[in-house]
């Protein structure tokens, strides 16, 4: 089954303590449809200049990725800068230029509408309402967030959450939305606001499910050497949507499993800068990968 990513189309400029590159492919939709063509057939809406590389879109096709549904717009491409402390768990941006990305309008082809799987990544509340007013019964949509949109549009993302089946974001996020402190408190809160399923992303320290099967806590790969964070939550939101794409059936029969494959696909992506790690993965890398990250976790 197919899997279609909404979200931002960009070139990212990363510093590090150790090294920096400019005008690097990225954006939550980038790095989330990468992730999830390891698994299924995915399809990608946004947006880029008449300046996006011609590299970048070879590079997306490469991946199988369907680009009927991104648009090429006179003008600059969403432009982000942002540099990292030796701590990667901090950052700070630098500039943000949105370009075409401020009059972006996720209008559908048609053959998109019947997608059984839909990420709607990082991008504005009513952006995503509108690609769900357009869908033809999805059978399992997963939203991410961030704090703007807590901040700026909340009531919007307080509707959105009553039409999706599952919900991302990070752990301050989570404490932000549901006004309390302790995880399994927040999610229990935010189940109540409309989502069967939520998933609170806690960085180099895993991730929590909360959902009809109870409580799942998946750790993150461990790594020696993180490169670049940038787009690794939009890359393990990725990766577990199109796993669960790939494996059918009933979703939460697969949801633990999607989580692993996420969190290892996501364990690349921080390899590199932008997605220059993850566009080098192959699919027996990420099998051996899981298959550690079980061994790591079993006690028996």
């Amino acid at each position: 089954m197919s899997v279609l990513v909404v979200g931002s189309t960009a070139l990212d400029s990363i510093k590090t303590p150790r090294a920096e590159a400019p005008r690097l492919l990225g954006g939550s939709a980038s790095h989330a449809a990468l992730a999830a063509s390891f698994f299924a057939p995915t399809r990608l809406v946004g947006v880029v200049g008449r300046d996006f590389p011609r590299r970048y879109l070879a590079l997306y096709r490469r991946h199988g990725i369907d680009l009927e549904g991104l648009q090429i717009a006179e003008g600059a491409t969403f432009h982000w800068a942002g540099e990292y402390e030796v701590n990667m768990n901090h950052r700070r941006t630098l500039r943000t230029e949105l370009g075409v990305f401020e009059q972006f309008r996720p209008d559908l082809p048609p053959r998109y509408r019947d997608t059984p799987y839909v990420l709607l990544a990082n991008i504005a509340p009513a952006l995503q309402h509108h690609v769900l007013d357009q869908m033809r019964r999805p059978r399992f949509v997963v939203a991410d967030t961030m704090d703007l949109w807590l901040n700026t549009a909340l009531p919007e993302l307080l509707r959105l959450l009553r039409r999706v089946d599952a919900l991302v974001l990070n752990d301050g996020e989570a404490r932000q939305l549901s006004g309390e402190d302790n995880l399994l408190r927040a999610a229990r809160r935010i189940h109540r606001l409309g989502p069967p399923v939520v998933i609170i992303k806690k960085g180099e320290h895993g991730s929590l499910l909360s959902g009809p099967d109870g409580l799942f806590l998946c750790p993150a790969y461990p790594l020696a050497r993180v490169v670049d964070p940038t787009g690794a939550g939009d890359s393990f939101a990725g990766g577990l949507v199109g796993y669960l794409a790939r494996a059918g059936g009933r979703v939460r029969d697969h949801l633990r499993a999607a989580m692993l494959h996420g969190s290892v696909v996501a364990s690349f992506c921080c390899e590199g800068f932008g997605v220059r790690a993850t566009v080098r993965v192959t699919p027996a890398e990420i099998t051996r990968r899981v298959a550690e990250l079980r061994r790591l976790t079993d006690a028996a």
